[in-house]
Formats: C-alpha cells, structure tokens, sequence
C-alpha cells in the first residue's frame, strides 16, 4: 500500500480541485439568461432552416476518408524515426501496409468517393 500513496494523494487532489471549481463556478456564474444569449448561433449567421437538416452521405464520406489517410501517417511518422533500427523487414513491412492502403485509395477514387 505505501506505494500506492503517491497515486491515492494525487487522485485526491484532482478530485478536490475539481469540486473546489465546479462550486466556485456555481457560487460566482450565475446563469443569467437573456434573449441574446438563448438564441441560436451559428458561425456569426442568422440560422437558416432547421437544425434536422439531412446532410448528402457524401459527406460523411469524405470525413471517413480523411480519418482513414490521416491514421495512415500517423503510423509512418513513428516508423519513419526507428526505420534504420528496423531494417529491411520494418521497410517490407510498411511496404505492405503502403500498398494496401493505396489499393484502397485507388479503389476510392475509382468509384468516385472523392468527387465533389
């Protein structure tokens, strides 16, 4: 248990700091709502329309796609600083890892998922 101390009293003080901030912020913000803050704001624009708007799943698309290359370099970055702990294998490796991804890139733009 003694060296677990350290972790128990560090634990406590953030759960302290938190209910210590979330009282002072109860205490001094009061919620004083008005007009202008109740309305709808969005991007320094009057809202046009309704909010259930259906977005084009073409859309959503192009978020995915964008998550999926942008894992692809968040794994080269790290390769890239051991490659020459690695060698030939680590290079094979992520040679394989390159070509399937841009298989699928390929395949992507084939079907047209990039058009806007």
């Amino acid at each position: 248990m003694p060296s677990y101390l350290p972790i128990v009293i560090l634990g406590a003080i953030a759960l302290g700091f938190g209910v210590v901030v979330l009282a002072l912020s109860y205490a001094i913000g009061r919620p004083r709502p008005d007009a202008g803050k109740l309305s709808t704001y969005e991007c320094g624009m009057p809202p046009v329309g309704t909010a259930r708007e259906r977005f084009p799943i073409k859309f959503y698309l192009v978020c995915m796609l964008f998550i999926l290359f942008d894992v692809e370099t968040a794994f080269f970055y790290p390769w890239a600083l051991v490659l020459d702990k690695l060698g030939v294998y680590g290079l094979t490796a992520m040679g394989a890892f390159f070509l399937v991804l841009t298989v699928g890139f390929i395949y992507e733009w084939k079907v047209g998922a990039m058009d806007w």
